[in-house]
């Protein structure tokens, strides 16, 4: 049995399908927006996709260990209480979990050397927190279904 989402999510044969998934994930919740915003990300993100189709999954996969080790400590928390799912574990902390997540993409964009990145992220970043509240439902679902074919094997 796999206790940690490392083991579930970083196994170098389950890999790739968690960062598919990771990505239709993320084209799921663009499509779901709505409204002027809704609209302004989901122009901003099929000109990403549009200019390099495989952006996204290249930046899943860069990123997906650092994500992973942020959401460990809240897997853990659910794999000890042993019971719920882990998707309503973090829409339980959804805010704490936003940060935590959030804190990968803020250290990589410390971390540029172009201030023309870091003045584009810090004008995004404010609205990112409710694009990740409102994804962690459906990242707690794809978590389960990984940790259940997992265990299951």
């Amino acid at each position: 049995m796999a206790d940690t989402l490392q083991e579930i999510l970083l196994a170098p044969d389950r890999r790739p399908a968690v960062v598919k998934d990771v990505e239709n994930l993320v084209d799921a919740e663009v499509a779901g927006k709505s409204g002027v915003s809704g609209l302004a990300v989901k122009s901003g993100y099929g000109l990403i996709k549009k200019i390099n189709s495989t952006f996204v999954s290249d930046a899943v996969d860069s990123m997906l260990d650092n994500f992973v080790a942020r959401l460990e400590p809240y897997y853990a928390e659910h794999v000890k209480a042993g019971s719920g799912s882990f998707a309503d574990r973090l829409t339980g902390n959804s805010s704490d979990v936003a940060d935590a997540l959030l804190g990968v993409t803020d250290d990589r964009a410390a971390g540029s050397r172009r201030d023309s990145v870091k003045k584009v992220y810090s004008k995004l970043r404010p609205q990112a927190k409710k694009h990740v509240e409102e994804a962690l439902p459906r990242l707690g679902e794809l978590i389960d279904k990984h940790a259940a074919a997992v265990n299951a094997g």
